[in-house]
């Protein structure tokens, strides 16, 4: 008899069924949901995108940012820039906004990365505060106060708010479907494997060659990219966007910390996890004011003391589950079927 090396298992040929059927089910929403849904839907899938590149800077890279909310907000203004000042539709702002992200978060890294732990988590959150207050000043896209966008700019997605609808929920769903894929593939990938090694011990990593920094870099830009897309995606769907709203730490930072850190950082399945728990608790306590957020604090602060790998940690060492399968794993022989 003997053994295999696989990276596949049973639970994630299941894992991967069931995630197929669920897509195609979300996918034919729009013919089976209310409006109400559809808008709570699209908002997850934004929330898990999120969560899930945070997931990928924190829980993997190591790059501990509370300024995340940097790149949703410049996603956001960019999508109105472009489409009120240049004329662009929707759909390509939405992409011009995620190449531009890359383009701004390449001086913004080699500034911030010359800070190390709390000083790179607080010069994150500086550069957030520079980013909102720059556009403030910005009177073409309404200062402080804010802009909406043009009516011919929202009807050119759609010719009527049905298809308006159907069209921003695609949109949110296509954004988490293809930022969990590309997150997976990209740890499944060289690349992906020295930055798990990063993970596991810096030292080790450098000893054996890996350029951490040059690794952290690409995680840094492309996330950035990906945040800003996102980002403009959020505010298509809300129509609406000002200096505080799009650069709220609260909503795009915080929000994205629990979600991950009560999933399970380090993990792809976890924000996963922690969305839908996020989301949960938001819909059933939201109408209790300032304690909702006591609730999500205490919720937390209960979850890291009982469980530091977060639920999904608790789940994988009970029942030794991989959803998503990264590294290679040895499988003894079934003794019942012989050699």
């Amino acid at each position: 008899m003997t053994h295999t090396v696989t990276r596949s298992s049973n639970a994630a040929r299941i894992a991967g069924g069931g995630a197929a059927a669920i897509v195609l089910t979300l996918i034919a929403a729009p013919w089976w949901a209310g409006s109400a849904d559809l808008r709570l839907i699209g908002e997850i899938c934004l929330y898990l995108a999120l969560a899930s590149l945070w997931n990928l800077m924190a829980g993997y890279a190591g790059l501990v940012s509370v300024g995340q909310q940097a790149y949703v907000g410049f996603g956001g203004y960019m999508l109105f820039a472009l489409t009120i000042s240049a004329g662009l539709s929707p759909l390509a702002a939405i992409g011009a906004a995620g190449v531009l992200g890359a383009l701004i978060a390449v001086p913004t890294a080699l500034l911030i990365f010359r800070l190390r732990g709390a000083y790179f988590a607080i010069g994150t959150w500086v550069i957030a505060e520079v980013f909102r207050l720059s556009f403030a000043q910005i009177s073409s896209l309404g200062g402080g106060s804010g802009s909406s966008l043009p009516v011919s700019v929202v009807k050119s997605l759609a010719a009527n708010k049905d298809g308006r609808e159907a069209i921003s929920y695609w949109l949110a769903l296509g954004a988490a479907v293809l930022v969990v894929a590309a997150v997976y593939l990209f740890l499944r990938s060289r690349k992906g494997l020295a930055l798990t090694a990063i993970r596991d011990n810096e030292l080790a990593a450098r000893s054996l060659g890996i350029d951490i920094w040059r690794a952290k870099f690409v995680v840094y830009v492309v996330t950035a990219a990906l945040t800003s897309a996102v980002g403009a995606l959020i505010f298509l769907q809300k129509l609406r966007i000002s200096p505080d709203a799009a650069f709220s730490v609260n909503d795009w930072t915080a929000f994205m910390i629990f979600i991950v850190v009560i999933g399970g950082i380090g993990t792809i399945e976890g924000p996963i996890i922690g969305t839908l728990v996020f989301f949960a608790l938001r819909e059933t306590l939201a109408d209790l004011g300032t304690a909702y957020l006591i609730i999500l604090g205490f919720v937390a602060i209960v979850i890291m003391l009982k469980a530091p790998k977060g639920i999904w940690g608790l789940i994988r060492a009970r029942f030794d589950l991989q959803l998503f399968p990264l590294g290679y794993r040895v499988v003894a022989p079934d003794p019942k079927k012989g050699v």
